[in-house]
C-alpha cells in the first residue's frame, strides 16, 4: 500500500492510502477525490485523469508508453510533468507520490 497525495488545482490536499495493484486513478475514484474524472474508466481512451507529477517523482515512475503519450495530446495544458493516472500502477515504491490536478479535465 502507498500513500498518494492528490492536490486539487485550488491547493486542497488529499492524502489517501491506495492498495498495491490499483492505479493512481482508481485510488482517486475510490476515495471521491475531485478533479480526476476518469470518464473512460481507466482504458487510456481519454485524458480526464490527467495530472502533473511532482518534479521529485518524475524519474521514479515508469516511462510513458505510446498510447499514454497520444492521449496526453488531448489533455488540458499538458507539459513534461503530465501523466494519466490510469497508467500509473501503485506499488510500495510510490509511497508519498504527489500529483497535482490541472485547472480542468477535457
Amino acid at each position: 500500500m502507498a500513500r498518494i497525495i492528490y492536490i486539487e488545482h485550488n491547493g486542497t490536499r488529499h492524502e489517501v492510502d491506495v492498495p498495491n495493484g490499483l492505479t493512481v486513478m482508481e485510488g482517486a475514484r475510490d476515495n471521491n477525490i475531485p478533479g480526476i474524472d476518469a470518464d473512460c474508466g481507466g482504458a487510456c481512451a481519454c485524458s480526464t485523469c490527467h495530472v502533473y507529477v511532482d518534479p521529485e517523482w518524475i524519474d521514479k515512475l515508469p516511462p510513458r508508453e505510446d498510447m499514454e503519450i497520444d492521449m496526453l495530446d488531448f489533455a488540458y495544458e499538458p507539459n513534461e510533468r503530465s501523466r494519466l493516472t490510469c497508467q500509473i500502477k501503485v506499488t510500495d515504491e510510490l509511497d508519498g507520490l504527489v500529483v497535482q490536478m490541472p485547472e480542468k479535465q477535457i
